[in-house]
């Protein structure tokens, strides 16, 4: 499993590699490496989750408070946040230290100090958040997927909302059930489908 993206070092030598693909409405230049999700592209599901989200102006007071990317990889999301909301703090975070170490070089290329990359650890107790958005690591198995999401999902401030974007084949249906009886406090729904994912919506109750 040394090789996976899931892993917290990868094996082999970083070497980044230049792909140009679209965030926030326009083309951008971006590095990726082996051992890191999706290293060639963006993704398909990344990328239907991009299309899917509200507009920051949609979501009331939340848009403007901390959002968090969950398994940000080389940090398609969280750069996209970032481009398109610049005066809003960004939290982008995986345990495989090569995705951090990506993902920092391509906030600075694209001049977006407002990104803060850190490993799951190194979020401060207490930050709650506006928004999380996530192509979550479905192959980690589920009894991982759950720890991740039970650690994460009580991080949602009230009117705080969660965007995952799962594969029908990987156990959308079956994920989102398991949200919704797991975490009574958030209302869950699935907003769209596309391309066989689908995107689940799990809402904190405004207090």
């Amino acid at each position: 499993m040394t090789q996976h993206y899931f892993s917290e070092s990868p094996g082999g030598e970083l070497r980044p590699r230049e792909v140009e693909v679209e965030l926030a409405g326009a083309p951008r230049t971006v590095v990726t490496a082996g051992g890191v999700f999706s290293p060639d592209q963006l993704d398909r599901g990344t990328a239907i989750l991009l299309r899917a989200l509200p507009e920051a102006d949609d979501l009331g007071p939340v848009g403007g408070a901390p959002l968090l990317d969950v398994g940000c990889g080389w940090g398609a999301i969280a750069l996209d946040a970032a481009l398109a909301q610049p005066e809003r703090e960004i939290w982008a975070i995986d345990v495989n230290e090569r995705s951090r170490e990506l993902t920092r070089m391509n906030a600075e290329r694209l001049g977006l100090a407002h990104v803060r990359v850190a490993s799951p650890d190194e979020v401060p107790d207490g930050l709650e958040f506006g928004e999380i958005r996530s192509n979550p690591p479905i192959r980690v198995g589920k009894d991982a997927l759950h720890a991740i999401l039970r650690r994460w999902l009580p991080r949602l401030q009230a009117g705080g909302v969660a965007h995952l974007v799962v594969a029908k084949h990987l156990g959308a249906d079956s994920l989102q059930r398991w949200i919704a009886a797991e975490f009574a406090d958030l209302v869950v729904d699935r907003p769209s489908r596309d391309k066989g994912f689908h995107i689940i919506r799990a809402s904190r109750p405004e207090r």
